[in-house]
């Protein structure tokens, strides 16, 4: 990624509005990233850490604490600019917000919030998801937004007869700072089925519901309650007052500024990694990992293990989708930085990771038969209802440092490339896969024993750690240019055609390691379904 722009330029830039700032709002961490006209010129950046808290048994977050969160973060990127730049800024050329997909964020004819906010990562939902793939004959995810209302419904939870609107985290904050109800495609195809053909909500599929609940919530008309959705590429609002100074309390931020269609971080997952173009994929690891593959046909069947959902552009994707990504090895790490420092050994996190993941290459192909099982959340996929997080081995397993950091890494990819297997025997086909997330930092580990586990040559960017909000700042820079191109050729032509890219093929050794890492790992899953029983 590029940062060449001289401080001078950068000023006028910024000063002038030739810029585009992107927001996004991940499980850990609230991100801003502002980029220049060229959206590889990244001109500052700023953060903010959060948590999901369990409350009640759900997972959630409160809009406290994502207005302050948003605040803080924005804050972060002005003080960056001024560090870099000696600059305040009073506009942007355009914003984009990206969040968390699905999740259930019910709304009042007021604009009142029904219940807490219940994001993706709870599975309270199987009843309703079962009903609704017998009823759609498609697979409806526990953590679909439709999902979630259905089972409000089934529950005849008091606050439906009240509900006027259902949106995700990203559209809610749209919402604020623009006052209007819409979604990105990507995001919305995390909410309910969505036709390619029509760019929209499936209306068979939306009449198909209206009939399954009018007698259980007479008057309910999902259409009614859904965003309105729309492509990349068009202007979703403007920055009105209010959201001004929701965003920037200070009052030095004008209305008025354009936005993109706000997007769900696969979305912004696939722009950051160029995965947008039919036989590539990305897959994003942070708190949860997934993988994005981009068809060139419709599957045969209906799978539990996929979700299928769009680009930004609307084109449709297979995603594999699991709650449990990296926080698990993060913990790990955490506890091997704690030695460290009582030992009196100064590191940052970033040397902890370093040091862990490279230690990591000197371990047996398949971890030298240790297992390590990452689920602090429920997981469909593996049959989960919730996690308890296991290391097992056997009493002829190998346990070094070397096999455990190994099988930590792989344990990440596990419920992963248990979905992926199904692509696989579906003939769906990879020519690559993009990664980013910071699990991929630390240059050629991670990566590595990704392509291992996929069978396929797996890619990192320049742009890896930034992810999303880099991401979402090109959707917002895309605006500018949506009347000349489409969204494939301008990330290919405009934003990719000079990043350096690493590509890790992978390792014989390697895909026959993580072939029988990931057999014995589907057999122990009983063992983890026991835990779960038993703790």
């Amino acid at each position: 990624m590029s940062e060449t722009m001289t401080t001078d330029a950068a000023r006028s830039a910024i000063l002038e509005g030739r810029t585009s700032l992107g927001i996004e709002f991940g499980s850990t961490r609230i991100k801003a990233c502002l980029v220049g006209h060229d959206p590889t010129d990244v001109l500052a950046v700023g953060s903010h850490e959060w948590e999901n808290e369990f409350v009640d048994r759900r997972w959630t977050y409160s809009l406290e604490s994502v207005w302050s969160g948003l605040q803080a973060a924005y804050a972060d990127l002005v003080a960056d600019l001024r560090r870099r730049h000696d600059v305040v800024p009073e506009t942007f050329g355009a914003i984009g917000v990206s969040a968390m997909m699905h999740g259930y964020l019910p709304f009042d004819a007021e604009g009142e919030l029904l219940v807490p906010f219940r994001t993706w990562r709870n599975t309270s939902t199987g009843p309703a998801s079962a009903e609704l793939g017998e009823r759609f004959g498609v697979n409806i995810p526990l953590r679909w937004s439709i999902a979630h209302l259905h089972q409000a419904v089934l529950d005849e939870e008091p606050h439906v007869p009240a509900i006027a609107s259902v949106t995700t985290l990203a559209g809610y904050v749209h919402w604020k700072l623009t006052g209007r109800n819409v979604l990105g495609v990507g995001d919305a195809s995390g909410m309910f089925p969505i036709d390619s053909a029509t760019g929209s909500y499936d209306a068979r599929l939306v009449g198909a519901y209206d009939e399954l609940v009018a007698s259980r919530a007479p008057g309910l008309k999902v259409a009614e309650l859904l965003p309105e959705v729309l492509p990349a590429g068009r202007v979703a609002g403007e920055l009105t007052e209010a959201g001004a100074a929701l965003l920037d309390p200070t009052g030095a931020l004008r209305a008025g500024i354009p936005f993109c269609p706000p997007e769900g971080d696969a979305g912004t997952g696939m722009v950051a990694t160029n995965a947008v173009a039919p036989r590539t994929g990305n897959v994003s690891a942070g708190t949860s990992i997934f993988a994005m593959v981009v068809l060139e046909h419709p599957l045969a069947n209906a799978h539990d293990e996929l979700d299928l959902v769009t680009t930004p552009a609307g084109d449709p994707v297979a995603m594999v989708h699991c709650n449990n990504g990296a926080s698990e090895l993060a913990a790990w790490a955490g506890v091997f930085g704690r030695f460290v420092a009582a030992a009196g050994v100064e590191l940052s996190g970033d040397e902890v990771f370093g040091a862990l993941f490279r230690e990591a290459l000197e371990g047996e192909a398949d971890a030298g038969g240790l297992l390590a099982y990452n689920q602090l959340a429920g997981e469909p996929i593996a049959g989960l209802e919730e996690g308890r997080p296991m290391v097992v081995r056997t009493p002829d397993s190998r346990l070094t440092l070397a096999n455990l950091m190994r099988a930590h890494i792989y344990g990440v990819y596990g419920t992963l490339a248990l979905g992926m297997r199904v692509l696989h025997d579906e003939g769906v086909e990879l020519d690559r896969m993009f990664a980013h997330g910071g699990i991929f930092r630390t240059a050629g580990v991670a990566q590595r024993f990704l392509a291992g586990a996929l069978d396929a040559p797996v890619a990192v960017g320049e742009t890896a750690s930034e992810g999303g909000a880099w991401g979402i700042a090109v959707l917002a820079a895309y605006l500018g240019a949506a009347d000349e191109v489409d969204l494939g050729t301008y990330l290919s032509d405009r934003v990719f055609a000079g990043a350096a890219i690493d590509v890790a093929e992978p390792d014989p050794a390697d895909v026959a390691g993580f072939a029988a890492y990931l057999d014995r790992y589907a057999a122990g899953l009983a063992a983890e379904a026991a835990a779960v029983a038993a703790l």
